[in-house]
């Protein structure tokens, strides 16, 4: 029954009468079986524990009447197959604040991920940022909500646009690792509703037409089982009409998931299978569930299948090319943040012949966690690697690192430049990997458990006794972190000149800090976080909890509640020139806020800079944040030159959630609105609306 398989150029009419058929014509099991994935097992072991060795069959399909399934393949930072482009980090790319260069990115994993055979991505990953010490804090974006839902919608725009099915994840609440398939996170309905589900309305209103539910609890009931976040709210409040699909493989508990509004349970039919098809037949579960979700699968999976191709063909050429690795390249260069400079960068060329590149990781190809996102790129660069090719054979790079502080000192004392690299690896964060898989993964640590939550905020001891010893040369030390999102910098920070954060940088890393460096490209990077004095300053946080609740506050509007300063405020970054601000206007029509700021270049190099507004509510009816960033854009301005810059932020993006009547309400008054270069530099305005 070859005319029941998806074609080009199907109407939704046709698609409609086709799935319709589709259901008349299979058999119950049929359908529950499109309801699972499958071979995931037996796959992931044949290929001797490689995520990604072969798509994942992960729903959908009916062998018998030529319906092709789901196939799919993570992940945040580069598709999770072969040989990929690796990027930079979500979180890397989150600094960059450049929806139009995330969108791109998007466009080049989907090309990659047709390459080579699956047709749903993991990638979008939007879990906001509550404490910095979550393992996989490197996967998302950061700790503000318009900052999530505006660069996942980017993503998965970009996804999309060669049919494939991008899926957000994981909804929700998912900011904590090791106790993920455990904790009951409690909340109440306005924090939830304000702080922790707008992002994913964002990206689901942007097209996104597939959903991952979260492994956690959510006051006391299993997302992949929640009806209220998986049927109230994503299907009746926000009208979704795609299919859910859970985490990999303890995303459900029992088949009366099916019926909370779980489509797809992934990877194998571990709870639904066979159980679901006793469940129907027993009556505890209705027939229409099993019709209701098989719906919902066909009818996206025939939707991207008929759309036509932007490519002919997909070849295996175009994963990991030039192309791709240049835009690898400019995400690297786009997202390093400059945290601090005393004047000593840009390094300059003329008077470097001996650079002092100190630290295990300078040398140590590190793109991020070796979990569902590891990316086996075709090569990395180090930040040795980038340095040496930048600086050919007329300088010398003296080496040391953390084993000897002697030699680190003497190395450092020869040297025109010290510039030490610093921060993290796998093994102390990311996804947590139990010692099994991990070594069945081959990551390899001593039969160790690898990844999960931080339990310290600062540089190992080991670094910044490095840190330490390098500026006892009486030289200036440039200390470069790699890390996923906040480190602690109070133990060191006296001894070091400048400092710049380049996150898990990707493969083209270690070029872009070389030029980054030398002032070949300037930072333009901006913090997706708050950095802090001391660790008590963040909300609490226990990696092991059984049970936490989430408060309204915690970033940047944790420190306003709390009084706190932060060392580095959410925005921070530095330039190698200035910026001021200036004649900010505004101006309210019924449906939106618009501004306009003029922003001008005083220095005398071209930059970018990433222009933020925020606004603070009047608070006459509900308790609100300090302030929220509602706006940004990234613009480039010439040297001496003056841009004006128009942001406008939607009238129904400052409601507030009242649980008296279910649903969202204005709040009329005096709004503040604050436009600058980070979210404690700005200029302000008010309007009443």
């Amino acid at each position: 029954m070859t005319d029941l398989a998806p074609v080009k150029g199907m109407t939704e009419a046709r698609i409609t009468a086709t799935v319709d058929a589709i259901l008349a014509a299979t058999s119950l099991e049929e359908k529950v079986a499109m309801m699972s994935g499958k071979g995931f097992f037996a796959e992931y072991q044949a290929s001797g524990g490689l995520w990604g060795s072969a798509p994942y069959r992960a729903g959908g399909g009916c062998d018998r009447l030529g319906i092709p399934a789901l196939y799919f393949t993570d992940g945040p930072r580069g598709v999770a197959r072969g040989q990929s482009t690796c990027f930079p980090c979500t979180m890397a790319r989150g600094a960059s604040f450049d929806t139009d260069l995330e969108q791109r990115i998007g466009t080049a994993m989907a090309i990659e991920i047709r390459a080579q055979g699956c047709n749903l991505s993991g990638a979008v990953c939007i879990n906001l940022l509550r404490h910095p010490a979550w393992g996989r804090a490197q996967e998302t974006y950061g700790e503000d909500s318009h900052h999530l839902g505006a660069m996942g919608a980017a993503l998965g725009t970009g996804l999309q646009s060669h049919n494939v099915i991008a899926t957000v994840k994981h909804f929700a609440l998912n900011s904590m690792e090791n106790a993920r398939f455990t904790v009951d996170v409690r909340i109440d309905e306005r924090t939830l509703h304000e702080v922790y589900l707008p992002h994913f309305k964002a990206v689901l209103d942007a097209g996104v037409a597939s959903v991952m539910s979260a492994y956690n609890k959510v006051n006391g009931e299993y997302c992949g089982q929640h009806r209220e976040l998986l049927t109230d709210i994503l299907r009746h409040q926000w009208g979704f009409d795609g299919f859910v699909h859970s985490d990999w493989i303890k995303g459900v508990y029992a088949p009366y998931g099916a019926a909370a509004g779980l489509d797809i349970e992934n990877p194998e039919p571990r709870v639904f299978g066979r159980n679901l098809v006793a469940a129907v037949e027993a009556g505890s579960i209705e027939p229409h569930v099993i019709d209701t979700a098989c719906r919902r699968i066909l009818t996206v999976g025939y939707r991207f299948a008929a759309a036509e191709d932007p490519l002919e063909n997909y070849g295996e050429d175009l994963v990991a090319c030039a192309e791709h690795r240049a835009l690898a390249r400019e995400a690297a260069d786009k997202s390093a943040v400059l945290l601090v400079n005393d004047g000593v960068l840009p390094l300059d060329r003329a008077n470097v012949r001996r650079i002092a590149l100190l630290g295990r990781l300078a040398t140590l190809p590190n793109t991020g966690d070796n979990g569902s996102s590891k990316v086996r790129a075709p090569y990395v660069v180090t930040a040795h690697d980038g340095l040496a090719a930048l600086l050919g054979e007329g300088v010398e790079i003296l080496a040391g690192d953390e084993s000897d502080l002697s030699a680190a000192t003497v190395a450092a004392a020869q040297a025109d430049a010290v510039i030490i690299v610093t921060g993290y690896t796998a093994r102390e964060e990311g996804e947590y990997i139990t010692a099994d898989f991990a070594a069945l993964d081959g990551a390899g640590n001593g039969g160790k458990a690898i990844g999960g939550d931080r339990l310290d905020l600062g540089l190992p001891p080991a670094q910044i006794a490095l840190i330490e010893a390098a500026a006892a040369s009486g030289k200036p030390v440039i200390v470069v972190i790699v890390a996923g999102s906040a480190v602690l910098v109070e133990d060191w920070l006296p001894h070091a000149a400048a400092v710049m954060q380049t996150f898990y940088s990707g493969m083209e890393g270690g070029h872009a800090l070389a030029a980054l460096l030398f002032g070949d490209v300037v930072p333009s990077g901006k913090l997706p976080f708050s950095v802090a004095l001391d660790a008590s300053d963040y909300p609490f946080f226990d990696r092991d909890a059984v049970r936490i609740t989430y408060g309204r506050a915690h970033g940047y509007s944790h420190f306003d509640a709390t009084g706190a300063t932060p060392r580095f405020a959410f925005g921070h970054g530095l330039s190698y020139t200035r910026f001021a601000y200036r004649a900010l206007k505004l101006r309210a029509t019924p449906d939106t806020l618009h501004a306009s700021v003029a922003v001008r270049n005083t220095g005398d190099r071209d930059a970018d800079e990433i222009v933020q507004l925020y606004v603070s509510y009047p608070g006459n009816v509900a308790h609100r944040p300090a302030k929220a960033l509602k706006a940004f854009a990234r613009i480039h301005i010439p040297a001496g030159a003056t841009r004006i810059v128009a942001l406008a932020v939607a009238r129904t993006d400052l409601r507030w959630w009242d649980p008296a009547v279910q649903s969202w309400r204005d709040e009329p008054g005096a709004y503040a609105v604050h436009v600058g270069g980070s979210s404690t530099d700005f200029v302000t305005r008010h309007v009443t609306l």
